[in-house]
């Protein structure tokens, strides 16, 4: 590609806050997620371009040098700078071979222990839908458009909120599809290119590609975000983000002092704190849930959803937060796509209230146990936390690197994550995320296929 014919495609790329590299590799990253510099597209050499763009050529060299950290070029001497990837016969943009690939369902054979969330919706999902039959009928003069949500959904998520000791009315929830679009909407409400994201390392790998879609530069703490005053102090970021119960991916929970001081710390320094409550209604049974980081301080932002708890086709998420934040986020929501689905919204509406009664945590404790077993039996040197709820495990392998051994586990049929996608400081290399969310059958055949998988990755790296 010419550089006059990049710099067309780059327009007004420097407009934003934030150091020039950053920049530039963040609308260069929006072209390449675009599609609009396609795999295996020849970039220009780091001088040429800086000549074309009238900056230094530090500043091209950075920028190559984070869309390279995170993919999506690729750099080699006597081949140049490319977009990663092979070029297509299409115009379909590229997509991001775990993040997405973990999303769609497979008839290769392969089996998925990468995307944690349960494989079949339950039966009160069904009944839910048939109970609002007649709410459906009886709409007259109605539009279904909700930016805010449906209220009588925004009410039950409310009186939940408020049942585990943080008082909230319907004004303070917005109802999202899904809490990924909660964390779109949050990034672009709060974050511009340049600007510094403190997040636990590791982390929940989709929240990390909101912040990187939105040209943030992220900085790794470890969980619970300890070291986090500092780190505003030093940084002074836009944002922080935590997954303080069930933590994905090591399911770490947050003690009682520690969300106070957090929550606190965050208030004094005017940094808004996401809290990921994803994860909180999947505690093992005897476990009493945590109190949420937003009773403690006014900085915090909670989201939620019932992907983990229901079923991720249902598509229904939220955000707790002030009624005068929830009213901005909702009118850039309307941007985005008007209001959610209705009969979804009012579905769950009836769903919200029976979450304790679903006995979701008993379920994931019996497979957890089921699949611990047989690590303990057929892999007994893989090294894991012990937990008390959550949906994963964390497991680090006595030798190799995560991203070899994910790469013979799919030669096996079976996908797993590597650690090292999940984890910005790169701390994390010998991890592999394993969740538990299948039936006991499925979960016995995985270990069969990773223990296969595992024989053969020792007898080439021992």
């Amino acid at each position: 590609m010419r550089p006059i014919e990049l710099c067309d495609r780059l327009g007004r790329w420097s407009s934003g806050r934030g150091p020039l590299y950053v920049l530039l590799a963040a609308r260069m990253r929006q072209l390449i997620d675009d599609g609009e510099l396609p795999g295996g597209a020849l970039l220009p050499p780091d001088r040429t371009l800086a000549e074309a763009l009238a900056v230094g050529r530090t500043t091209v060299v950075a920028a190559y040098d984070l869309l390279r950290s995170e993919g999506r070029i690729t750099r080699r001497q006597g081949s140049g700078t490319r977009v990663a990837g092979t070029p297509a016969a299409s115009e379909d943009p590229p997509a991001d071979p775990i993040f997405l690939g973990s999303l769609e369902t497979r008839d290769d054979g392969v089996l998925l222990a990468i995307c944690a969330a349960p494989g079949e919706p339950p039966p009160e999902l069904a009944e839910a839908y048939q109970r609002i039959i007649p709410e459906l009928t009886a709409i007259s003069g109605d539009i279904g458009y909700y930016p805010y949500g449906h209220l009588s959904l925004r009410t039950a998520i409310a009186a939940r909120y408020t049942q585990y000791g943080v008082p909230t009315v319907a004004d303070q929830v917005l109802v999202t599809n899904g809490a990924q679009q909660a964390l779109s909407l949050l990034a672009h409400a709060l974050v511009s290119p340049g600007d510094q994201v403190l997040s636990e390392a590791p982390t929940f790998p989709g929240a990390l590609e909101v912040f990187r879609e939105r040209g943030a530069v992220l900085r790794g703490l470890p969980v619970g975000l300890d070291g986090f005053e500092t780190a505003v102090r030093e940084r002074r970021p836009a944002l922080a983000y935590v997954i303080p119960t069930y933590h994905n991916p090591t399911g770490a929970v947050m003690p009682r002092l520690d969300r106070q001081r957090l929550a606190r710390a965050a208030a004094a320094a005017d940094v808004p704190l996401i809290e990921d409550e994803v994860p909180a209604d999947l505690g093992f049974p005897g476990q009493d849930r945590p109190t949420a980081l937003a009773a403690y301080g006014s900085s915090v932002i909670s989201i939620g959803s019932l992907s983990k708890s229901i079923w991720g086709g249902l598509r229904i998420g939220w955000v707790r937060a002030a009624a005068p934040f929830i009213t901005r986020l909702a009118r850039l929501r309307a941007v985005h796509d008007l209001g959610g689905n209705v009969p979804a919204q009012l579905a769950a509406a009836h769903l919200v209230p029976l979450l304790d009664s679903l006995n979701v945590g008993a379920t994931l404790q019996s497979r957890h146990a089921h699949l611990t077993a047989l690590l303990s039996e057929h892999l007994p040197t893989w090294h894991y936390p012990k937990l008390t709820g959550g949906q994963v495990l964390w497991i680090r392998l006595p030798t190799g690197d995560g991203n070899s051994f994910a790469q013979t586990a799919l030669r096996h049929g079976i996908a797993v994550l590597p650690g090292a996608g999940l984890d910005l400081t790169g701390n994390s290399p010998s991890y592999i995320r394993l969740h538990f969310h299948t039936p006991k059958a499925t979960l016995t055949e995985s270990i069969t296929r990773l223990t296969t998988a595992w024989h053969a990755y020792r007898a080439v790296h021992d």
